[in-house]
């Protein structure tokens, strides 16, 4: 017997419609817009108004993903959702997101790995497909980032927006499928990218409050140098395992965090500007949102068709590091 094997059957994307541009931030904080340009290559992000959740974002990409596949979401059996700011802290956002789409008799939970979150996700809903437990299921990477930013922080607040991704995971019935993964964790590197309070060893008080702890706090140069090295490593790793080469590649999608990192990824793999997906200029940094939305632009821009070899790559906080192969099934 063949083995089963997975694909994207589907893909919906969702950000919320207020823009933060760079003249907007020039008012709030010391900052330019040349200085942001150059050193992130983001324009604009797009941020949530007040009461709007990470699981509002995840429904919208989900209703989307659900719309372009003409699928129910009474036939979806599981949903797995990644991101670092849940609607609270339980119960898990995935719950409020299946009550949201109807999605009757599913299962299904959160996962946490920050920017490689939208990877992780993706490869626990492929492994489920292939082993046979499921034929449809909803993988999701949605992030308000906006409510974990300082915005007197001109090191953090230029850098992320609030958005979403959603696709639909079947079996593949032909040569277009999810082909290989390689993801690593390095905890040694948790202190350089976290949110120090609001868990179990720091609870919410005053103090934690007023020392600004509920914040995303970054070492940005330690988190550069692990990226860059990182998700080159992790491309190069699948790549060769496969027996491939970065030539072979029609679409490199890494997640967007900062131009800068991924125009260095993709000069050590020798790749062309052509093969490389950008919009962070338009979205600023999403976190588990950032490789949905930058495949959807490479299909608006007619850069993603049926059979091209893509390959999936990101490094966050953890630090975590992910790359998925796979060829465009549609």
């Amino acid at each position: 017997m063949n083995p089963v094997r997975a694909k994207i059957s589907a893909l919906g994307t969702y950000v919320p419609p207020r823009l933060l541009t760079n003249a907007d931030l020039e008012k709030m904080v010391e900052t330019t817009d040349q200085w942001i340009l150059e050193r992130t290559g983001i324009r604009q992000r797009h941020i949530v108004d007040k009461g709007v959740a990470a699981s509002h974002l995840a429904a919208e990409a989900a209703k989307k993903a659900l719309l372009e596949r003409g699928m129910p979401a009474q036939e979806v059996e599981a949903i797995f959702l990644a991101t670092v700011t849940p609607d609270m802290a339980f119960p898990s956002t995935a719950c409020l997101v299946q009550d949201g789409i109807g999605a009757k008799g599913a299962w299904g939970y959160d996962i946490s790995a920050a920017c490689s979150g939208f990877l992780y996700a993706l490869q626990t809903g492929v492994k489920f497909v292939e082993s046979g437990a499921h034929k449809r299921v909803m993988v999701i990477g949605a992030d308000v980032m906006s409510s974990i930013i300082d915005y007197t922080d001109r090191a953090t607040c230029v850098i992320f927006g609030d958005g979403a991704g959603a696709v639909i995971i079947e079996p593949a019935d032909e040569g277009n499928h999810v082909i290989d993964f390689v993801h690593e964790i390095d905890g040694s590197g948790a202190c350089a990218l976290n949110m120090p309070a609001g868990g179990s060893l720091n609870p919410a008080t005053h103090e934690t409050v007023d020392k600004r702890m509920h914040y995303v706090h970054q070492d940005g140069g330690a988190v550069f140098k692990y990226a860059v090295r990182k998700m080159a490593e992790a491309a190069e790793t699948v790549l060769a395992r496969n027996g491939l080469k970065a030539s072979d590649l029609a679409l490199l999608v890494p997640h967007q965090a900062n131009r800068r990192i991924i125009n260095s990824t993709a000069e050590r793999l020798g790749l062309k500007e052509e093969q490389v997906i950008i919009n962070i200029d338009e979205y600023g940094n999403t976190t588990a949102g950032t490789i949905p939305l930058a495949l959807n632009s490479a299909r608006q821009q007619g850069r993603l068709k049926k059979g091209d070899l893509v390959l999936l790559a990101a490094v966050g906080a953890g630090f975590t590091t992910g790359a998925a192969l796979l060829r465009w099934a549609y």
